[in-house]
């Protein structure tokens, strides 16, 4: 299909997660790229949560990932990104942005046999670029009974929250 995208849902009291699920509503109240209110250095930049949904860039991220993004930030070659679908512009997708070519970004996805990024749809324009990822959290997972062992716990913290650049250069040379 179209690979990673990202659903929102809204959470009383806890403020709104964006993405694929709430977008027609949701999404147009967001900051396009170049958009954002005051460009100097001290400005604030729009930060939310976002949840992952699909395979495509499996494995940096999973299935249920919850990421944090900040809005209208450059982006840079090797950075994952959130992006409108450029033929399905009210679907979010995640993707990693390999390089800047003329007329905007190539992305891809980081698990190759998923599909859903430039190859198949050629390169992004920068408009449709709308954040770049900061960090992953995983949320614990959930048992039958609610209870989790020590060991569970500390693997849990160990991998839950990391920053989405990969270290990995077999990822950014793509």
């Amino acid at each position: 299909m179209y690979g990673a995208a990202v659903r929102a849902e809204r959470r009383p009291g806890r403020g709104t997660r964006y993405g694929a699920a709430e977008e027609d509503r949701e999404v147009a109240e967001m900051p396009e790229r170049g958009r954002v209110s005051g460009g100097g250095r001290g400005a604030r930049r729009p930060w939310r949560v976002v949840e992952v949904t699909g395979p495509s860039m499996v494995p940096t991220l999973y299935h249920g990932d919850l990421l944090l993004v900040q809005y209208g930030v450059p982006v840079r070659p090797g950075d994952v990104v959130i992006l409108r679908h450029p033929f399905q512009q009210d679907l979010l997708v995640v993707k990693r942005a390999v390089e800047r070519r003329p007329g905007g970004w190539w992305v891809r996805g980081d698990n190759t046999f998923a599909g859903g990024d430039s190859t198949d749809y050629g390169v992004v324009p920068e408009e449709l670029v709308l954040a770049r990822v900061r960090a992953r959290y995983r949320p614990p997972a959930k048992t039958p009974r609610g209870q989790r062992s020590a060991t569970e716990l500390l693997g849990w913290a160990v991998s839950a929250v990391r920053p989405v650049r990969s270290a990995s250069a077999r990822l950014r040379a793509r």
